[in-house]
C-alpha cells in the first residue's frame, strides 16, 4: 500500500507505556500516594496499615491489581497499558503509528464521501493505541482479545502487536493486511452511527447463545464488506500495489473461525462460530472491494 507522504489523522490517542499522563503507574491519571512509614522506619504504625487496607481495596475497585505493582511490574495494568483520557498526548513518530494514522485518515475520508452521499454527516471516531491491557468504556480488554470496537465510546482500540502476531502466528503478513484489520473494526463504527449495532446489542439481550452467536457472524462479515468498500475506494486513488488485495483477502481466510479453530485445537464446533467462517470472511470482504456500495453489504437479509 502506498501510505507514506499521505494524510495522518490526527484522532489517534496513545495509551502504550501509561500514555494517559502522570500520576501512578500504568496511565491513569492519579497523583503519586505517599505511604508514611512507622517512627524511625522501623516498621509499620497501626495507623499506617489502616492506609494500606483501604489503599488496597481502593486500588482494586479501580481495577489495579496492587499485587503486581508490588511484585516489581511497573504498572497496575499488565503490559504497561493504561486508561486513556481525552487529554491523552499525541501518538509517538515511529513508522507503525504513522502507517496506523494514515490508515485511518483514509478511512476518514472515505466514509466522509459515502456518508455525504447519502445526505448524513460522518462522525469520526478515535483509536487508542495501547500495550497489553486497556480500560475502556465496554471494560478492560487485553491484547489477547485482538483489536475491538467499543460503542460506548466510539473508539477503536488497537494492541499493535497483534500486527506480529498476524505475521508470525496466522500467516497473514503485509501492510494491506492490517489495513483491513483496521478497516474492519472502523466497518463497526460504520455500523455503529447507522444505528445497526445498537439494535444488534439490544436485541442479543434475548437470544439463546447460539442465535447470539449466528448474529453476530452477520454484524461482523457487515463489518468486513465495510472494509471492502473502504479498499474498493483506496484502490480507485491508485494506492494499491501488487499483492495487496491477496494480501487482505489471506488475512480474511487465515482469522475465520474455523481456521482458527482448527489451528488452536485440531477441530471446529460450528455453533460457536461467531465472526464467520473463512470462506465467508472472504466472500464479504471481497463484495465490498467489487462494488463499493453499502447495498452490497446487506448480510442480515441475504445468505451468508
Amino acid at each position: 500500500m502506498l501510505w507514506k507522504g499521505r494524510r495522518q489523522s490526527d484522532n489517534i490517542q496513545d495509551a502504550r507505556g501509561g500514555g494517559g499522563g502522570g500520576g501512578m503507574p500504568g496511565g491513569f491519571g492519579r497523583r503519586p500516594i505517599n505511604i508514611p512509614l512507622g517512627r524511625g522506619g522501623g516498621g509499620l504504625s497501626f495507623s499506617t496499615l489502616i492506609i494500606l487496607v483501604v489503599l488496597f481495596f481502593a486500588l482494586r475497585a479501580c481495577g489495579i491489581d496492587p499485587l503486581q505493582i508490588l511484585a516489581g511490574g511497573g504498572s497496575g495494568v499488565p503490559g504497561g497499558g493504561g486508561q486513556v483520557t481525552e487529554g491523552a498526548p499525541p501518538a509517538s513518530s515511529d513508522e507503525m503509528t504513522q502507517f496506523v494514522a494514515t490508515v485511518l485518515a483514509e478511512t476518514e475520508d472515505v466514509w466522509k464521501g459515502v456518508f455525504q452521499a447519502e445526505g448524513r454527516t460522518y462522525e469520526e471516531p478515535k483509536l487508542v493505541l495501547f500495550s497489553g491491557q486497556i480500560s475502556s468504556a465496554c471494560g478492560f480488554a487485553s491484547s489477547a482479545s485482538g483489536p475491538f470496537y467499543c460503542p460506548g465510546d466510539r473508539k477503536v482500540y488497537l494492541d499493535t502487536s497483534f500486527f506480529n502476531q498476524m505475521a508470525r502466528q496466522f500467516q497473514a503478513a503485509g501492510d494491506f493486511a492490517q489495513a483491513y484489520v483496521i478497516a474492519h473494526e472502523v466497518g463497526h463504527h460504520v455500523q455503529n452511527l447507522t444505528g445497526i449495532l445498537p439494535k444488534f446489542n439490544q436485541m442479543r439481550q434475548n437470544m439463546s447463545e447460539a442465535d447470539a452467536n449466528q448474529l453476530s457472524m452477520r454484524v461482523e462479515l457487515q463489518a468486513d464488506c465495510f472494509a471492502g468498500v473502504w479498499a474498493h475506494f483506496t484502490a480507485q486513488k491508485g494506492l494499491l500495489e501488487e499483492g495487496d488485495v491477496e494480501e487482505a483477502l489471506n488475512a480474511a481466510q487465515q482469522i475465520g473461525d474455523d481456521t482458527l479453530q482448527k489451528r488452536m485445537q485440531g477441530y471446529v464446533v460450528p455453533e460457536s462460530f461467531n465472526h464467520g467462517t473463512s470462506a465467508q470472511r472472504q466472500r464479504w470482504l471481497a463484495a465490498g472491494m467489487k462494488s463499493g456500495r453499502l447495498a452490497d453489504c446487506d448480510t442480515f437479509n441475504n445468505p451468508i
